[in-house]
């Protein structure tokens, strides 16, 4: 992989189990050595394996926070943070504790020790810890993963505030921690970038199967057969062309811009699709279809009153206004 993350702006990677979005953290925060590779913070490098450099772990102004809080159990909140104050000589331990706890809305915990702390409580004193040692670089591996909705969502808001103008790379799986948290999102597959950008564009405009199923759209790729159309396996597509079409593309719709049928739609609809109901499982209060590579996100009411069940020939439609075509 190769990635330029400019000072002061969060990178969202992104990607299924075992794609190595991990071992990525792990090699920047110097707990893992690629067996060839060259890593750079500002004008330090961290480690090249061409010269033969490794900082030492401690040295590089690098700080990991984890699912697991990892505090010291025999420490209170405010001594686990002041503790990486100390790294930093000159700095006012007991004073700087006491500040990023607040910053980190946890001053009301100082005094009490991890074992007494519920998950949430212990995750925002970890952030004040990871803060507190004024890291040039921040890696978040799933920060919230392990947390309940409520308390993730509520963290969620003090990771954004807390990481505004800060160098910070997230892990995570949830699509929503990158859409709030992050200025960029890498996409990472069987070990390799399969796609970066600016937030905006990864999930507006995903390039990968992967990046539109996570961002909750259809996506197909084609060549162009037209001026707002692309040919693909399931048969040509016709959108609404973002950009000019002149090499491979793709096209992406909502879920819940499809419409199920049990017979060829009649009207308007340009856009066609026909096969065996592969599964039907609950997404939220709809309940989403899947035939092949489209899904339908449709009412539990039309479920009934089309008496859908898994291998039934059913057709899917979607209209050319709802689809967006660009180049992939």
């Amino acid at each position: 992989m190769d990635l330029d993350l400019a000072s002061g702006s969060t990178l969202a990677v992104i990607g299924p189990n075992g794609a190595g979005k991990s071992t990525v953290l792990q090699v920047l925060a110097g707990l893992l050595r690629p067996d060839r590779g060259r890593g750079q913070l500002g004008d330090r490098v961290l480690f090249d394996t061409a010269t033969g450099i490794d900082l030492p772990t401690h040295t590089p102004g690098v700080a990991l926070l984890a699912q697991d809080p990892c505090l010291f159990p025999r420490m209170t909140a405010l001594r686990n943070v002041a503790f990486a104050v100390r790294a930093r000589r000159g700095a006012d331990p007991h004073g700087e504790a006491l500040r990023w706890l607040d910053t980190t809305r946890s001053s009301s915990l100082a005094d009490r020790r991890p074992g007494s702390l519920s998950g949430g409580q212990a995750q925002r004193v970890a952030i004040a810890r990871a803060l507190a040692a004024e890291p040039d670089l921040l890696l978040l591996d799933e920060p919230l993963a392990a947390l309940d909705q409520p308390v993730a969502a509520e963290l969620r808001q003090t990771l954004r505030e807390v990481l505004t103008g800060r160098t910070a790379v997230v892990v995570t799986h949830e699509i929503l921690d990158a859409a709030l948290l992050a200025d960029h999102i890498a996409v990472m597959q069987n070990g390799a970038i399969v796609e970066h950008g600016p937030t905006e564009q990864v999930l507006h405009r995903p390039r990968t199967p992967f990046a539109a199923q996570v961002c909750g759209l259809n996506l197909l790729a084609g060549l162009p057969a037209g001026q707002a159309i692309i040919r693909t396996e399931l048969g040509p597509v016709a959108g609404v062309a973002m950009s000019a079409l002149s090499g491979p593309s793709v096209a992406t719709f909502r879920p819940a811009s499809v419409s199920v049928h049990r017979h060829h739609p009649e009207g308007s609809p340009r856009n066609v699709f026909t096969g065996p109901v592969d599964e039907i499982v609950p997404q939220g209060q709809l309940v989403r279809i899947r035939v092949g590579e489209v899904a339908a996100d449709i009412t539990p009411a039309a479920v009934a009153a089309l008496d859908l069940s898994v291998g039934q020939q059913v057709f899917l439609a979607a209209k050319a206004a709802e689809v967006s075509l660009y180049p992939a």
